[in-house]
């Protein structure tokens, strides 16, 4: 991974966000009359979430020495455990496709649980360590605040078209 330059190693995750974002604005214009917060969720819950989740897993497995470099860590057991805690994601990311809003946002909660988590860790190496290694500050660090939070918006807002009965039932008009 130290042969990657810098920006590269920072960044390329920013990809897992673009990449969804883009195919569901491309989404959104060959099919106007699909509700556009459902477009949205598909691509993020199966791009972002799905697909960066195991490109981590994959990762985590394959070359586990690079990625705790790219951590600015030392190579450890608990990198297998992150590997399959990131496959937890991806296989709800890819739920995601076809689940109906609610199961959406209760997949973008369970990210959340663990990507916040793993935030608030990479904000404290950052600023208890000084660790500004690629995979801890920048890219993955917008990563881990931003799927979850976006899942979160997106699916909270289509919950609320696809049943706004129940939702005005627990606030009734006075």
């Amino acid at each position: 991974m130290d042969t990657l330059p810098y920006a590269v190693q920072t960044t390329f995750p920013l990809l897992f966000m673009l990449v969804p974002a883009l195919g569901a604005l491309v989404g959104c214009r060959r099919d106007p009359d699909r509700p556009k917060a459902e477009i949205w969720q598909r691509w993020w819950s199966v791009g972002a979430l799905g697909i960066g989740s195991l490109w981590i897993t994959l990762s985590f497995l394959a070359i586990p020495e690079g990625m705790a470099d790219a951590i600015g860590f030392t190579s450890s057991p608990f990198q297998f455990e992150i590997a399959f805690a990131n496959l937890g994601l991806a296989l709800l990311g890819f739920r995601g496709a076809s689940a109906s809003p609610r199961e959406r946002l209760t997949s973008g909660l369970a990210a959340a649980a663990f990507l916040w988590g793993a935030a608030i860790g990479h904000v404290y190496q950052w600023f208890a360590n000084g660790d500004h290694a690629a995979g801890n500050t920048g890219g993955i660090l917008a990563n881990d605040i931003l799927i979850p939070a976006v899942m979160i918006a997106l699916a909270a807002r289509d919950v609320r078209r696809t049943d706004p009965g129940r939702v005005h039932a627990a606030h009734p008009a006075t």
